[in-house]
């Protein structure tokens, strides 16, 4: 006999109904025996359990109760269904419900037992309405209620099934019926001939039981996805259903929150050995997932990720409880004594702590229960008051296979560590089914999709981008994303861009923001620009493996990076202000990236595209000492001492180099020398120097005269005065067979930033055009300087640098 069950997703409007009756028809072929279970019209229970809450508020509730009683009629009428029984007992039914809601109202109050009596209306009616549908099409099919065959205890809202006798008269009915029974899921009857519930989610345990009754072949459960996912495919848009998995890793996922199969339903068919398929009825070709004992021994490590997204998580500890037998009794035997369920339970190796989660509604009567058995050692301060850690989630990975693969509790904490993800308890069973974590609620989300990515797509790491500034570096930056992107798939790496923001508009995509639209400015669907909130949203987004690029020159991005580290998002930049702030700001920021193993990388602010930083430290993590550090860090000034050969007179080079895109819209900002101090302040701080930006020496190449003027054409009026002074210099460095070069220097515990006069020798002698070049005379390189060079300024080329900064994460 087919077992068939179909959730209220899949019976929720005429519509639905006539695609469930059609896949009945499909799956029964020529064989007209089946046990169709079906819930609710979908929201059904839910628009009940709303009446009934108002009618004990005494609150109108008269268009909620009409809205429910049109809505099954009006599927009489969709489904051309011509039955005045029906209608009959639509009528009747909606009669005892107004009278039992009226009780409520008068009592003020609403009990178990009566909230199981009205929730199993909706059942009732579905199962009559889905039956007179199959008999308008010329099928042969009656309705089963259960309540006529399936006993339990009395407790209302979750009661206890007795398997002997619901087995036995489950035999009896289907061996005096034939056809298509459309079987009410969900509700039963205890001793006293009263209607009880199996749980909310129960109607599965129905099709479980009817099905290890019948000895069924296999029980079908069809709902409104393709199966069980690896992870909740609405929060992990790369969740894909497993082909199969076995009872024992289906029971671990449906406790921890895998809703698609209710975890009572799996007993009955693992104690039968018949599987369950779950099959999506808006895709009813779709494989599905096959649940299991004979599971193939070539699948992945684990099955799933799973969740429960609100716990508490109650802590009890005190050296009282060290060597002393029986504590953990004395708790669990307290909290069960109040139907208290322990979802999660560890305790620490000491035996100073035990720890326990329960739901949320459990917690406060869980102190009190807990604080009331061990009133006395509380008072003696042998044991803490019970503490309760609210706003708790438990995130789990579940695999049989797990138990002979070392490492994998390794693996997930790395994973979710790496992420910002604190684990505040850990529990393991010996089996090795599953691992479990405490986390925070607000975690949860990254937790998944990191650990999602961590253990099914190892080898495939996305690297999640959030860009600030779309000036000529950040479009540079897209542009070089979009062109490379095919290339880097082919290696595995997949770089997504899922926000942008500048000074007008952000925007943000979980999924990939589409960067023809973002480098064609079209930002119709963006929001007005606000920094805060732009991070609180990258925050609340929670992707693991994200990136902050400020490719900004702001300070008050730089003020937000603290904030953003501290959230465990990296942050790639070639901005300097961070970097060259108060000695103190660099420190911390250096320290908030380390302590959460995430990165912090600045490269590109010292030598656009070149290596600069990135030596350094190879050099000092060797084991290296610098001696003596040499750069021409600015692109700028590195083409005005180039070009200036006395052919030209000083301001005509400065000119030409403003001309050109070289320079600052302003060119003593260049002429300066701060930029260079800073580049100079960055390599020092990264050697192990403590200086700050006043500790540089720098020779500011701007004449006094000249820096206070109104504006550019005055300032190039009154440079031309000082052309003489330059020319000077330069024949005197010519003399002596040198070449003028401004240059930082860092040497002997000092840092300058001067204009130089180098002679033949020097590796800086044939530098050209606009290039930088960085020189470390260390212990090992002695004799010969290593030496970096190379163009060092540039969108294009800095865009670059800071492309290859975040392939760097991704690999």
């Amino acid at each position: 006999m087919k077992i068939l069950k179909f959730g209220g997703s899949s019976v929720k409007d005429s519509a639905k109904i006539q695609n469930t009756i059609n896949i009945i028809k499909k799956q029964l072929g020529n064989d007209e025996n089946c046990a169709v279970i079906v819930s609710a019209l979908g929201g059904t229970t839910d628009a009940l359990l709303g009446l009934i809450n108002k009618a004990s508020k005494n609150e109108d509730y008269l268009n909620d109760f009409n809205n429910l009683k049109n809505r099954h009629l009006e599927c009489l009428k969709e489904l051309k269904i011509n039955d005045n029984s029906l209608e009959n007992i639509i009528d009747s039914t909606f009669k005892d419900l107004e009278n039992k809601l009226n009780g409520i109202k008068l009592l003020k109050e609403k009990t178990l037992k009566t909230i199981d009596s009205i929730i199993s209306i909706g059942e009732i009616l579905s199962a009559n309405i889905v039956s007179a549908t199959l008999r308008s099409q010329g099928s042969n099919s009656s309705t089963l209620d259960t309540r006529e065959v399936i006993v339990t205890d009395n407790t209302f809202g979750n009661a206890k099934v007795n398997f002997k006798v619901s087995y036995s008269l489950i035999k009896d009915f289907f061996n005096s019926h034939n056809g298509i029974v459309i079987v009410t899921g969900f509700i039963a009857k205890n001793a006293e001939k009263e209607t009880t519930t199996l749980g909310r989610d129960g109607s599965d345990y129905t099709a479980s039981l009817i099905g290890a009754a019948l000895d069924a072949k296999e029980i079908e459960i069809w709902t409104d996805v393709d199966g069980l996912y690896t992870a909740d495919p609405s929060i992990v848009n790369k969740a894909f259903p497993q082909s199969e998995i076995s009872f024992s890793e289906a029971m671990e996922l449906s406790h921890f929150g895998a809703k698609v199969i209710y975890p009572p339903a799996i007993q009955p068919a693992s104690n039968k050995n018949i599987p369950i398929v779950i099959k999506n009825s808006l895709n009813p070709e779709g494989k599905g997932t096959v649940v299991s004992s004979n599971t193939k021994d070539i699948r992945d490590t684990i099955c799933g990720i799973s969740s429960i997204n609100d716990i508490s998580l109650m802590r009890l500890e005190g050296s009282g409880m060290v060597g002393i037998a029986g504590i953990s009794k004395r708790i669990f035997s307290a909290l069960a004594n109040k139907n208290i369920s322990v979802i999660l339970i560890t305790q620490a190796s000491s035996e100073h702590t035990i720890c326990f989660a329960t739901k949320p509604e459990e917690a406060n009567l869980s102190k009190q229960v807990i604080d009331e058995e061990f009133e006395l050692e509380i008072e003696t301060n042998k044991i803490q008051p019970l503490i309760i850690e609210n706003d708790k989630s438990i995130i789990s990975i579940v695999g049989e296979n797990m138990r002979s693969c070392p490492g994998m509790a390794g693996k997930m904490f790395s994973a979710l560590g790496k992420n910002g993800v604190n684990l505040a308890a850990i529990a393991q069973g010996s089996s090795e089914l599953s691992i479990s974590g405490v986390i925070d609620k607000s975690d949860v989300k990254k937790g998944l999709k990191a650990l999602h990515e961590e253990f099914f797509f190892p080898d495939n790491k996305t690297i999640n981008v959030f860009l600030i500034g779309t000036g000529l570096i950040g479009k540079a930056l897209l542009s070089q994303i979009k062109k490379h992107a095919q290339v880097l798939e082919k290696q595995s790496h997949y770089i997504r861009v899922t926000g942008v923001a500048n000074s007008r508009y952000m925007k943000l995509d979980s999924n990939g923001l589409d960067l023809d639209s973002i480098e064609n400015g079209e930002d119709s669907d963006a929001q007005p620009a606000n920094l805060d909130e732009y991070i609180s949203k990258i925050k609340d987004i929670g992707l693991p493996n994200s990136v902050v690029v400020d490719c900004t020159a702001s300070e008050s991005v730089v003020e937000k990076y603290l904030e953003i580290l501290r959230s465990n998002i990296s942050i790639i930049t070639p901005n300097k202000k961070a970097q060259t702030a108060h000695a103190n700001t660099y420190s911390d920021l250096k320290a908030a990236a380390s302590k959460r193993d995430i990165h912090f990388i600045y490269e590109t602010s010292v030598g656009a595209g070149l290596p600069v930083i990135s030596t350094l430290n190879d050099l000092l993590k060797s084991g290296d000492r610098v001696i003596k550090l040499e750069g021409v860090l600015s692109g700028t000034l590195s083409f005005i001492f180039n070009s200036f050969t006395g052919e030209k007179t000083f301001s005509e080079i400065v000119s030409e180099a403003r001309e050109k895109g070289f320079t600052e819209p302003d060119p003593r900002d260049d002429l300066n020398g701060i930029d260079v101090a800073r580049k100079i302040l960055i390599l020092s701080r990264e050697s192990g120097y403590d200086f700050e930006i006043d500790d540089i020496d720098v020779e500011n190449l701007v004449p006094e005269n000249c820096r206070d003027t109104k504006d550019i054409e005055e300032f190039f009026s009154l440079l031309k005065t000082h052309d003489s002074y330059f020319q000077d210099k330069l024949n005197s460095a010519k003399q002596d067979n040198c070449k003028l070069c401004y240059m930082a220097v860092l040497e002997d515990g000092k840092a300058k930033v001067r204009l130089e006069s180098i002679s033949s020798d020097h590796p800086f002698y044939n530098l050209s055009g606009s290039d930088n070049i960085i020189s470390f005379t260390t212990e090992r390189y002695l004799e010969r300087p290593l030496v970096v060079k190379g163009p060092g300024a540039g969108a294009q080329v800095t865009a670059a640098g800071v492309f290859a900064d975040i392939i760097r994460i991704a690999s």
